[in-house]
């Protein structure tokens, strides 16, 4: 007869206790068995139905009598050949300002929210210039911004300032973007309950110290998808300071359909900027996930 502590000794292959291994029913086999095909069959469906609605699509706008027009004014491949690395230049431009207004909206948005979320009669001043400002910015429209901006300000004539549309033009975006990035701020800094400001204070912190290292710790971290919205819709409106005179993406291609008129570098210009908004899009509805999840209680 077999010795019973060599029954619970550990196995071969796993170094652990027969009694410890956790093996599923057979009910619980089944269900896995079922939700699995359950999961392959929903992926064939969509795939199937995807397809369908996109091979209807493409068969009516194929069908159709101005299709052959159509494709040589806008999906020409010698034309979108010839155009690429003009839009890829201007394209290069329009990243580059996307990452220095970000920035500076970042800093200038942050600003502008503690500014509003100031206690006290002595800072009132700075919550009305914050609150007017954040009015002004979100009530104008953008481009309303560019023309003001772009045309009016090089008039002043100001010395040690540039006055190029490129210089104009980022100021628009920075002014605009950082009125809706303060409220983003802003809702950050308020969802913060009042007990964690009262509980630094009890430990000796002063005002700014709770803000620096209790409050906005806190509120970034919550509002991180919202601001990452802000930047994918902060990439796409780069492509404004076109309307000035700049040559970005979009000024390229149309410098490019201008010599036959052929609009194919429109399309190859927004091929691109979706080729760039598209994995930012995905990246923040991860970090949405992400928060959502860190704050039902869970841990990656």
């Amino acid at each position: 007869m077999q010795d019973p502590s060599q029954q619970l000794g550990p196995t071969e292959s796993t170094g652990e206790p027969v009694e410890d291994r956790w093996v599923p029913s057979a009910l619980e086999q089944e269900r896995a068995a079922y939700r699995s095909a359950r999961t392959r069959r929903s992926a064939v469906v969509a795939t199937a139905s995807t397809l369908a609605m996109l091979g209807a699509i493409v068969a009516l706008v194929v069908s159709s009598p101005g299709w052959p027009r159509v494709k040589e004014t806008f999906f020409s491949w010698d034309k979108a050949v010839d155009s690429l690395p003009a839009v890829l230049d201007g394209l290069w431009l329009n990243i580059r300002v996307m990452l220095v207004c970000a920035v500076l909206i970042a800093i200038l948005g942050l600003t502008l929210a503690v500014m509003r979320t100031v206690r006290g009669p002595v800072a009132f001043p700075l919550r009305l210039f914050a609150t007017a400002y954040v009015d002004l910015f979100r009530g104008l429209p953008l481009l309303l911004v560019l023309f003001l901006l772009g045309f009016g300000a090089p008039a002043l004539q100001l010395s040690g300032v540039p006055n190029s549309a490129l210089f104009w033009g980022g100021c628009a975006l920075v002014l605009s973007y950082s009125a809706y990035v303060a409220e983003v701020f802003r809702a950050g800094i308020e969802s913060v309950h009042p007990s964690q400001r009262a509980a630094a204070r009890s430990l000796g912190l002063s005002y700014g110290q709770t803000l620096r290292h209790v409050v906005l710790p806190q509120a970034v971290r919550r509002v991180v998808p919202a601001l990452m919205n802000d930047l994918v819709s902060l990439q796409k409106d780069s492509g404004l300071i076109a309307v000035l005179g700049v040559i970005d993406a979009i000024r390229a291609a149309q410098i490019e359909t201008a010599s036959d008129f052929n609009y194919t570098p429109y399309v190859v210009a927004g091929a691109l900027f979706v080729c760039l908004t598209i994995p930012m899009a995905r990246f923040t509805d991860w970090v949405a996930r992400r928060q959502g999840f860190h704050g039902a209680g869970g841990h990656l």
